[in-house]
């Protein structure tokens, strides 16, 4: 049975929609309303209030964490200077994805990372000699996460913190309405936004002072169903829909290298030894089988598909999570695992996994859509992730 997170005094009294799920353990809001959309207009034309405290976050500490974490992450975290933050995943020793997630580099010996599935087992395992600590901070640490155009403004009436030179990605040390907290610049829905972590104890007055700095900035409670919209759109992919834990599947074909879900960038090769090196450097030489992408449907065909039905087009409201085959002619080359209609851009898109080599932009495909029970499929293009980048983003 799910346990109440340190916000859920606040969000129960606001979830007149009953709509729950399991995130990790913890009771998490689906939509406060009967569905998302003005949760979703909040984060892309106000602020959307988000808590995100199921995150799995591990505290890394002592003389050699800097070296430790760059051993097991696909990173050289010893580049990571004091205040700032980075995105990353880590491998096994094929070079297949364990999980993702952010580090934070709160002082020269001491770090955060944050995690979907839990992870210290597999961090403490490799401990060996080293002089380190490993520590799982989840139950004592919330977060929350201010997003959208307005968070900076909001973030800035009720806090200390200068936000105004808080660079993106970087990370500072603030009081938040008296109480002691960490704010980062990141986020899940790319656009500007914030993350506040805090000790759990703390966690209703740092609420109550972000809403009531919010409410003349039309501030709104949101929950999964809408930022699951969002990071759509910010091309942004999750665990066990996008991807799979590599340790925790059967088949060797659901494993993914970071090369094959879009996170090639992230991948240090070029120096001291980490776990799946060897296997990444040998894939990057040989290219990749697979690669994500993004897929714009096209809506025109939407419509006529619809229209033969004798029903206008007719496009969930929410983001869907069930995998949908990809086609170039007849024959099968991938599947689109994250797919909605986008309010803001008007589009029906979907991150998809497909072949490398129909993968590149442009390519004309296909997406299979079901219209009263009976399979069909419009045409899609191959187009650049992410499919919304507001300048705000990462504007100072």
């Amino acid at each position: 049975m799910p346990i109440p997170s340190p916000f859920h005094p606040r969000l129960e009294r606001l979830c007149t929609s009953y709509r729950w799920k399991d995130w990790a353990g913890y009771y998490a809001v689906c939509s406060f309303d009967h569905g998302p959309d003005l949760e979703y207009t909040a984060f892309r034309q106000a602020a959307g209030l988000i808590d995100v405290s199921p995150l799995y976050k591990y505290d890394v500490r002592g003389a050699d964490a800097a070296l430790f974490l760059s051993q097991l992450l696909v990173r050289d975290i010893r580049k990571l200077a004091i205040g700032r933050v980075t995105y990353c995943c880590w491998c096994d020793d094929e070079g297949k994805v364990v999980d993702d997630g952010t580090v934070t580099r709160w002082g020269e010996r001491r770090f955060r990372l944050t995690a979907a599935e839990p992870s210290l087992r597999w961090f403490e395992r490799a401990i060996g000699g080293q002089r380190v600590t490993v520590e799982d901070v989840t139950e004592r640490v919330a977060a929350l996460a201010l997003q959208g155009p307005r968070s900076r403004v909001i973030l800035a009436d009720c806090s200390d913190a200068d936000v105004d030179k808080l660079k993106f990605f970087r990370a500072t040390e603030a009081q938040l309405d008296g109480v002691k907290v960490g704010i980062t610049r990141t986020g899940y829905t790319g656009d500007l936004g914030y993350e506040i972590w805090v000790d759990a104890d703390a966690a209703l007055p740092v609420w109550d002072a972000v809403i009531d700095a919010g409410r003349n900035h039309a501030i709104e409670p949101a929950g999964l169903d809408a930022l699951d919209m969002t990071r759509i759109e910010a091309g942004f992919i999750m665990l066990d829909v996008d991807y799979y834990s590599s340790p925790r599947v059967v088949l060797d074909s659901r494993k993914s290298s970071p090369f094959e879900i879009g996170l090639g960038w992230t991948v240090d090769l070029e120096r001291d030894p980490f776990v799946g090196q060897t296997a990444l450097a040998a894939e990057k030489r040989r290219g990749s089988e697979w690669q994500l992408v993004g897929l714009t449907a096209d809506y025109s065909e939407l419509e006529q598909l619809y229209e033969s039905y004798g029903l206008p087009a007719c496009l969930p409201a929410t983001a869907s999570r069930e995998p949908v085959p990809v086609f170039q002619g007849d024959r099968q080359v991938g599947r689109a695992t994250s797919h909605m209609w986008s309010p803001i851009l008007k589009q029906q898109i979907a991150l998809a996994s497909v072949r490398s080599e129909v993968a590149a932009l442009g390519t004309r495909l296909s997406i299979e859509h079901t219209v009263e029970f009976e399979r069909s499929s419009v045409s899609a293009e191959v187009v650049a992730t992410p499919f919304f980048n507001p300048e705000r983003k990462r504007k100072p």
